[in-house]
C-alpha cells in the first residue's frame, strides 16, 4: 500500500513510526518535513491543498492520512474523494465539528450529548455582543474562539473581570476566527481525552488518554497546544469508554449522517467528569496531539488496515489490539511558548526511553545539527507496565535531550501514579 501523510509534528512523527511497522506498506511518502522522517520514507513537500493532492497523484496512494486540522476544514478529503483517492479524515463539511465550536455546541443539542450549557455570540453585532459582555461579566465561564486557534483559543476566566478581558481580546488574538464566540458555563472535574475510529456508522473506541494542556506544573499558566499526555487514562476502563463511546460518539454519528455529512476518520470528544456525570468539552476532527503519541506506542497490530477501513466507510471488525501497560509522553517546549517561542535553538540528542520513543514537532536539521523550529519541540514517550512506570521512563530520559531555555512539566500524569 502506498501511503501519504501529511503534516510534519509530533503526531505525525508518531502516525509515522507506527505505519512504517505495517507489513501492509509499500512506500511512505510525506508533505513535510520532519527529521524524525528519515528513514521512515520520503519527502514531497507541499505546503498548499492543490499541492497536496498533486503529492498523492505523483505517489500513486492507495490512502491519503491527515494529521493537522488545517487541511481537513481547507477541503483536502474532499479534493482527493474527487480525484479517486481515499483519504482518512473527515470531509470539510464533517469537519466543522472541530472547526466550528458553535456547529459542534448545535450537533450535541441535536443528538442529545451532555455538554456544558452555553451562549454563542457575534462580535459584529452590537445585541449579540452587549450579551456576551453581560455573560462575561457574572464570571465562571470559558471564553472559547468559535474557529481554529491552533488549541490556544481558549480561556478559562473565574472572574467577571478577567472574561471580559478575555473576550475583548478575543479579534485581536485570534482574528477572523473569533468573529463568533462561545461563552460556555465553567465546569469543575478532571478531563479525559476519548479517541474513536469512525466510518461514518460505526465507532470503535480507542484507549482513553489524558491531556495536560496548562503551560505549568498544577494546571497553572496560559492554555497550549498540550504539555504532555498519558494512555490508559485511570478515569476510564476499557468498559467505560465502551459506554461512552453509546452516548457521545455514535449519536453524534447519526445526526451528522442524518444532515448527508458522514463522519469517518478520528472523532476526539474531550470530556469532562463533572460531578453531574461526564460532559463534552470540545470535538477534535483528528488525532489529539500530545495524545496520538502515547497511543502509537502502546498500538499493537497494523494501523493501516483500521485508517483504510476508516477512509472507505468500513472500519474492521472487533477492537483495534493495544499492548498491555502504559505510556507517558512528556513535551518540551521553546521558550517563549506559547506567545512567542523562540527557535534556532540547538537540541542535543540522549537516549530513547526503554520501549518508547522520542518524537519530534518543531524541529529542524541545520548543517547536521538537530535545532529548533516551533512551539513544542519534543514528545519524550515513556512506556511501562503501568502509568507510574511510564512517567519515570521518560523523565529519565528528558534531560539528555533538554535544549536552552527549554519548558516542560514536571507533573505529567502524576495524579495516575
Amino acid at each position: 500500500m502506498n501511503v501519504v501523510l501529511v503534516g510534519g509534528g509530533g503526531r505525525e512523527h508518531a502516525l509515522a513510526w507506527r505505519i512504517a511497522k505495517s507489513p501492509t506498506l509499500s512506500r511512505l511518502v510525506f508533505t513535510h518535513e520532519n527529521p524524525g522522517f528519515v528513514g521512515l520514507g520520503v519527502v514531497d513537500a507541499a505546503s498548499s491543498i492543490d499541492g497536496m493532492v498533486d503529492v498523492a497523484v505523483r505517489a500513486r496512494a492507495d490512502l491519503v492520512v491527515v494529521g493537522p486540522e488545517g487541511p481537513l476544514a481547507a477541503g483536502l478529503v474532499d479534493r482527493l474523494d474527487a480525484v479517486g483517492i481515499p483519504c482518512f479524515g473527515p470531509s470539510q463539511a464533517a469537519s466543522r465539528l472541530e472547526s466550528s465550536k458553535a456547529f459542534a455546541k448545535e450537533i450535541m443539542a441535536e443528538a442529545g450529548v451532555p455538554t456544558a450549557g452555553a451562549l454563542v455570540a457575534d462580535l459584529d453585532d452590537k445585541a449579540s455582543f452587549e450579551a456576551a459582555v453581560a455573560r462575561c461579566r457574572r464570571g465562571d465561564v470559558v471564553v472559547k474562539a468559535d474557529g481554529l486557534a491552533a488549541g490556544k483559543g481558549v480561556v478559562v476566566c473565574a472572574s467577571g473581570e478577567d472574561a471580559v478581558a478575555a473576550l475583548l481580546g478575543m479579534r485581536e488574538a485570534f482574528g477572523d476566527a473569533a468573529r463568533t464566540v462561545v461563552l460556555e458555563d465553567l465546569l469543575v472535574g478532571p478531563e479525559v481525552s476519548l479517541l474513536a475510529l469512525c466510518d461514518g456508522e460505526r465507532a470503535v473506541p480507542m484507549l482513553s488518554a489524558q491531556d495536560h494542556k496548562r503551560l505549568l506544573d498544577g494546571d497553572q499558566g496560559p492554555n497550549t497546544g498540550g504539555m504532555g499526555a498519558y494512555a490508559p487514562c485511570s478515569l476510564v476502563d476499557v468498559a467505560s469508554f465502551e459506554a461512552l463511546c453509546e452516548q457521545v460518539h455514535v449519536p453524534v454519528l447519526r445526526a451528522m449522517a442524518a444532515r448527508g455529512t458522514p463522519f469517518r476518520g478520528v472523532l476526539y470528544a474531550g470530556l469532562m467528569m463533572t460531578p453531574e456525570g461526564p460532559r463534552v468539552l470540545e470535538f477534535n476532527a483528528r488525532f489529539g496531539d500530545p495524545e496520538t503519541q502515547p497511543l502509537m506506542v502502546l498500538w499493537d497490530e497494523d494501523l493501516l488496515p483500521w485508517l483504510y477501513g476508516a477512509a472507505i466507510g468500513h472500519v474492521p471488525s472487533g477492537r483495534p489490539r493495544f499492548r498491555a501497560g502504559a505510556a507517558c509522553c512528556v513535551v518540551l517546549a521553546a521558550e517563549g511558548y506559547p506567545d512567542d517561542p523562540h527557535t534556532g535553538v540547538v537540541v542535543p540528542v540522549g537516549e530513547q526511553p526503554t520501549g518508547g520513543e522520542v518524537f519530534f514537532a518543531g524541529t529542524r536539521r541545520v548543517q547536521e545539527q538537530l535545532v529548533s523550529s516551533g512551539g513544542r519541540v519534543l514528545g519524550v514517550t515513556g512506556f511501562g507496565p503501568d502509568v507510574g512506570a511510564a512517567r519515570r521512563g521518560a523523565y529519565a530520559v528528558v534531560d539528555g535531550w533538554r535544549f536552552a531555555g527549554a519548558q516542560l512539566r514536571s507533573d505529567i500524569a502524576a495524579r495516575a501514579d
